[in-house]
């Protein structure tokens, strides 16, 4: 019987020995797959070598840790054959200071090459606020835009605590050191606090939309104000430059570079292959953890 039973598994238990035989040798022959088909950065017509000369960068997902992006922008600054830069947006946006860091990221990188933003679905919120020192805004037909605005959200698990028979023990010092607690009621107090913040906050926004847009602050509950817009009505607002394609939009970065042979930079697979990885268990983890500030 147990002889019938190896048999039948004979191929799984192979393939499994075989991985932990020769795992390291298999992690190695793919890493070294994924690097000689993507390390091919620059394209051979005939007898001439030309380097890449523009970049694509992506925003996609909720904007949490923006290191990455931070570091493509870096990377395309100080590489002088490159000589301008889509950004396409895909984001619902996410917490202010990431946001924030990269506006003012874009902001530099548009003073040495310019940029072309482009959504491809959603540019709302934070990742509005990331693009709008572009040189020009473009977005789909069907994208949605704006949402600009700010939210501060927390719990209040107060009765499930009560029901559980769990009671919180607290030592503090500051009048405020509780704000955004979920463990009761915020007091009136604690609420003009979060308000004073969040009114603060929403002020940055609206400021540097206006003076990257050229809109006028005192309109703000038109173009702002937590509002979604349809790519049309955005155009209206201000907010975006044309109403496009993917296409039209390279095109655009192409014309504003003035490159005569555009060569696109390819991303590392691998890279892109494990980003992707890490963007999904951080998505994850976010909707399921995280609260606070954002640039929703």
């Amino acid at each position: 019987m147990i002889d019938i039973i190896k048999k039948l598994f004979y191929p799984i238990i192979a393939i499994l020995d075989f991985i932990t035989k020769y795992f390291k040798t298999v992690v190695f022959l793919t890493i070294v797959y994924f690097f000689v088909s993507s390390s091919n950065q620059s394209t051979i017509n005939g007898e001439s070598f030309e380097m890449a000369n523009l970049q694509k960068i992506e925003l996609v997902g909720p904007i949490l840790s923006v290191d990455k992006v931070l570091q493509q922008i870096n990377e395309a600054k100080k590489n002088d054959n490159i000589k301008g830069v889509l950004l396409i947006v895909n984001s619902p946006g996410g917490a202010v200071a990431p946001s924030v860091e990269l506006a003012y990221a874009i902001k530099e990188l548009r003073q040495l090459k310019p940029v072309v933003a482009y959504a491809s679905g959603v540019m709302a919120s934070g990742s509005y606020y990331a693009s709008i020192w572009a040189n020009k805004i473009i977005a789909n037909p069907g994208a949605m835009i704006g949402s600009i605005g700010v939210i501060f959200q927390g719990t209040n698990v107060e009765e499930l605590m009560e029901t559980i028979g769990v009671k919180t023990q607290t030592v503090k010092v500051g009048k405020y050191k509780e704000v955004g607690t979920p463990t009761r009621a915020w007091a009136d107090f604690e609420r003009e606090e979060l308000e004073k913040v969040i009114n603060d906050t929403y002020d940055m926004f609206i400021t540097d939309v206006a003076n990257a847009r050229k809109l006028k602050k005192e309109n703000h509950t038109q173009f702002a104000d937590a509002h979604i817009f349809t790519s049309g009505q955005a155009k209206d607002f201000g907010l975006v430059d044309e109403v496009s394609t993917l296409s039209f939009a390279q095109d655009e970065i192409i014309k504003l570079s003035k490159v005569k042979n555009p060569i696109w930079k390819k991303e590392d697979k691998f890279d892109k292959f494990l980003d992707k990885i890490m963007q999904e268990a951080v998505t994850n983890f976010s909707v399921l953890f995280t609260s606070g500030l954002k640039a929703y």
